[in-house]
């Protein structure tokens, strides 16, 4: 070992984010104390974003497989044949802590690592997707964060060549101190030609590939793991740089020599950089790795062993070539203006051995590296049961119409078009329904088949009661490619929570994860990637339980799909699906009555099932013009929804008796979808609606230019319009909060 590095002292230790424990299972693991680049290399793979040692033995209870999937968790990203050996490859990432500290680059290099995630499976990206949260908007720093997380998600796919098509963008208080950007990306491969980690062979190269190494992003995912708290700006120097055009020379170069057979297995250097591409490409092979860090191109002078292999440089890739391949793959790599080194080779030792400068920095056990890490089963209790709200007991403090008014301006529900705007949603010319809709939809090659891409959880839903939270986040996600005509065939998740080691965030965390498990088993839904983000808080105060849930299906013929838009005039409309009038942790008993509290709606999955599975064969009969399942702001939020963007007005009838006017019009029940029908197509709708006992009421009829409610008054679409797309330009334009 070199004589060059600093001593090891408790002090250093606790710097790396490992706990005492931790570091005496260090000692007794190697036999002796370890070296700096050791330390750093523990910490890399120890720390909770590459090891998931509080959440690894929950994860195990989320149903993965399905005769679809190809290849579930583990991977870089997960993989599902859609027939014709066509594949899906994806997978949502988070990159919370970095794009708070710097939003721009932040949100570039989160975007850069999930498209990377992708294409080292040896898929093409054909689209990406983000769900974002933001603080409360009067916060000081929320409008900065917003201006520079958008600007930095647009900048890189953009200049990467690949349509951003949907997503979430939320604000609340709870995310002042921590905002959420999860970015998911698409692919489509062979599904003969899927390329994994696993190194397989001794004495095989070793090969660098993309991007020089520099000092950017060192100790990321160890920041990634710690909450923050006043001093989070001085962790600017662990936010990575990106570059997106070196990634589409990277992307094209790496299936170029895919193609050419040239490849073993391959990993994308992400979190952790070096480290941790080395070692589970090692260990999941069974196989020692020997680097030799004098190869590695390095764009500063003087960099240590210790950089090198912390560094979190962007466009970077690890490959086990095959040997008679090497000058092949380096020829390709070269034209496309790329560094290409031989940095190692595999051994049958099971060490991991990094050499620098004559000396050996680190001979660790590969295997004992990532299977050894920790794994806390920590203690955690289950969030209290809240009351449930009765809508009799709420009185109404605006008028139906002006409450509409309201609703739509709020930043919950207004419009996002002034963050899709900045982002190219039709590059590649396949996006078929851009953002705005319930799910986006992009074609398959050049049909027929098409994707249906969406991003969906209620955070406030998980707060109040993390496992029904849970399960209404997958079958929101499962509601959405409904809607559009798709058949929902698997998720990837983003867990976003606070601090494990605090029991009722665990609770949180666990009783979420069991209703992600139950809704992903009853809609035969899997999970097949995902990533989990925790410690997401400041000064000991959480952010919502934010399990984000990112659905992919499939659309046979992509010309069957459905849209939100009123069509036409003279169409009947019809709401499928039991109301009963769900105010607790509405956005209505939020933002209109100032009171956020309650049970949220329960999620009967089986109910689910049967009304979703009734409204995706409408739209495959043709007799469903347009569709969008109710969610947010209830019933009335989703007609004006398609009013507006059908621009085309309806007639709506009294509200039941049985049912409060405003928890009718406002009220969140679950399972539930506006479908409009050609009066011709009618009578057959309502009598197959009766014969599968799918709950139904025809609530009116399309046509004029104002939605006119019986009994409660009138308003005209375009003045919906004009509520529903003013909040946020006016809020970035800093006149509005």
């Amino acid at each position: 070992m070199s004589s060059n590095e600093p001593k090891i002292t408790p002090d250093l230790v606790a710097s790396h984010g490992l706990k005492p424990d931790e570091y005496e299972r260090i000692l007794k693991l190697i036999g002796r104390e370890p070296s700096f680049t050791e330390l750093g290399i523990f910490s890399a793979m120890w720390n909770e974003h590459c090891s998931y040692k509080s959440s690894r033995k929950h994860l195990r209870g989320l149903p993965t497989k399905a005769p679809w999937v190809l290849q579930g968790p583990g991977e870089n990203a997960g993989v599902i044949d859609i027939g014709d050996n066509q594949a899906v490859v994806f997978k949502m990432e988070s990159h919370n802590h970095p794009s708070y500290i710097e939003p721009y680059q932040g949100a570039t290099t989160g975007v850069g690592g999930i498209l990377r995630d992708v294409f080292t499976m040896g898929a093409r990206p054909i689209a990406c997707l983000n769900a974002l949260s933001f603080g409360d908007p009067s916060h000081p720093k929320t409008r900065h964060l917003v201006s520079g997380v958008v600007a930095g998600v647009g900048g890189y796919g953009n200049s990467f060549g690949v349509p951003t098509v949907g997503g979430q963008v939320r604000f609340h208080t709870r995310y002042d101190g921590n905002i959420l950007v999860n970015a998911m990306a698409v692919g489509l491969a062979d599904a003969d030609k899927i390329f994994l980690a696993a190194a397989s062979g001794v004495s095989m190269p070793i090969v660098y590939l993309g991007s020089k190494t520099g000092r950017d992003g060192i100790h990321g995912a160890t920041m990634a793991s710690a909450e923050f708290d006043d001093a989070s700006d001085e962790k600017r120097p662990t936010v990575q740089v990106g570059d997106p055009f070196a990634e589409k020379l990277l992307l094209e170069a790496c299936l170029e020599i895919m193609a050419k057979d040239c490849v073993i297995a391959i990993q994308d250097m992400g979190a952790a950089g070096l480290t941790c591409s080395a070692v589970e490409m090692g260990a999941k092979g069974d196989l020692g790795v020997d680097l030799n860090l004098d190869a590695v191109p390095t764009r500063e002078t003087g960099m240590s062993a210790y950089e090198m292999m912390l560094s979190e440089s962007q466009e970077r890739m690890l490959m086990v070539l095959k040997p008679e391949k090497e000058q092949e793959a380096e020829a390709i790599f070269r034209k496309w203006g790329l560094d290409f080194a031989v940095v190692g080779y595999t051994t049958p030792t099971k060490r991991f051995v990094v050499k620098h400068g004559g000396h050996v920095m680190a001979d660790l056990p590969i295997k004992e590296l990532g299977d050894e890490a920790p794994l806390y089963d920590r203690p955690y209790v289950e969030s209290p049961k809240l009351p449930c709200v009765h809508a009799r007991d709420i009185a109404a403090p605006l008028q139906t119409v002006a409450a509409l008014e309201k609703l739509l301006a709020t930043p919950e529900l207004c419009s996002r078009r002034w963050v899709w705007e900045q982002y190219d949603h039709v590059i590649l010319g396949n996006t078929l329904q851009r953002p705005g809709g319930d799910a986006a939809v992009v074609r398959v090659e050049d049909g027929p088949k098409g994707l249906a891409l969406t991003v969906d959880v209620t955070p406030r839903y998980c707060e109040a009661d993390p496992f029904e939270g849970g399960k209404q986040a997958v079958a929101e996600a499962w509601r959405n490619i409904t809607a559009v005509g798709g058949r929902p065939l698997a998720i990837t998740d983003n867990l976003n929570f606070g601090n494990p080691e605090r029991p009722e965030i665990m609770g949180q965390f666990v009783h979420c994860l069991r209703g992600i498990s139950a809704a992903c088993t009853a809609l035969d839904f899997p999970v097949v990637s995902g990533n989990v983000s925790l410690y997401n808080e400041t000064n000991g105060r959480g952010i919502l339980p934010t399990p984000s849930i990112g659905g992919v299906g499939l659309l046979d013929d992509f010309k069957k799909s459905a849209t939100l838009a009123f069509k036409q005039a003279d169409e009947a409309i019809l709401l499928i699906g039991e109301t009963h009038g769900w105010l607790g942790q509405s956005v209505y008993l939020r933002d209109i009555c100032g009171r956020e509290e309650g049970a949220p709606p329960p999620v009967d999955l089986a109910i689910e099932k049967r009304n979703g599975d009734v409204v995706r064969g409408m739209i495959h009969a043709g007799t469903a013009t347009a569709v969008h399942d109710l969610s947010d702001g209830g019933l009335l939020v989703a007609l004006a929804e398609m009013a507006i963007a059908g621009g085309i007005g309806a007639t709506l009838d009294a509200t039941p008796q049985a049912i409060v006017p405003h928890a009718w019009w406002y009220g969140e029940d679950q399972a539930r979808y506006v479908v409009t029908v050609p009066q011709a197509d009618l009578l057959g709708v309502l009598t197959k609606l009766k014969a599968v006992e799918v709950p139904y009421v025809q609530i009116g009829t399309t046509g004029g230019d104002k939605l006119i409610i019986a009994g409660e008054g009138e308003v005209a679409v375009k003045t919906l319009n004009a509520a529903f797309e003013s909040w946020l330009p006016a809020y970035m334009a800093g006149k509005a909060n």
